[in-house]
């Protein structure tokens, strides 16, 4: 039987685990994060989509195209860094793709969302969604749009005229997503660089600066 370890090698343990740790995560800044897509096609395009909602910023210089699920956590946690990152650095363009890969509940959010782009206010009910902890059924969906400055009734008008636009315009982004290889959410196209899980702010803020070619 070996015999039990003592202070000190617990501490000289705990000094080696803690080295390894920290190597670790510097290997993990230190690698390539992402994957070049500049010869895609499907890249291509979606970089030059005039039709997606957007957010736009005057003299905007890089596009970022967002995949998200409004039931998804990690596009929870990830929003509001995204929103922090765009507004910090003010020449970011971005495109929303939403993509409900999360069951009904997400298709629903996803519909109404793409509807309330025809009101203009795609973004503000986008961060009201990532933000939102209850269960998205219509109430809440409609308390949100509301919130955002939006007209319930005018957005129950559009998603029964534009019924068959909006589905399209959602199987579209799955159908982008899956050119581009995606698995799930959350994804990024960042340039021309697709990066795919949430990042917190000060990496959003450094993706921009590598897809600008800043280093």
């Amino acid at each position: 039987m070996a015999s039990p370890l003592s202070r000190r090698d617990l501490l000289q343990l705990g000094g080696v685990m803690a080295i390894g740790w920290g190597v670790a995560k510097l290997a993990q800044r230190a690698a390539p994060v992402g994957r070049d897509v500049s010869t895609s096609r499907t890249a291509r395009r979606l970089l030059g989509d005039r039709d997606s909602p957007r957010q736009d910023a005057k003299g905007a210089d890089l596009t970022v195209v967002v995949f998200a699920d409004y039931q998804c956590p990690a596009c929870k946690l990830a929003a509001p860094a995204l929103d922090a990152a765009v507004r910090r650095d003010g020449r970011v363009r971005v495109i929303y793709k939403d993509w409900p890969i999360f069951g009904p509940v997400s298709e629903q959010a996803a519909r109404v969302a793409v509807a309330a782009a025809r009101q203009g206010i795609y973004p503000a009910l986008h961060r009201r969604l990532m933000a939102e902890r209850r269960d998205l059924d219509d109430r809440v969906l409609q308390a949100n749009v509301e919130a955002a400055g939006g007209d319930w009734a005018v957005l129950i008008g559009d998603l029964a005229t534009h019924r068959r636009a909006i589905n399209l315009a959602i199987a579209g982004n799955g159908a982008d997503a899956l050119g581009l290889g995606l698995e799930g959410t959350p994804a990024y196209l960042i340039g021309t660089t697709l990066i795919v899980g949430a990042r917190d702010e000060a990496e959003f803020t450094a993706d921009f600066a590598a897809a600008r070619g800043v280093r």
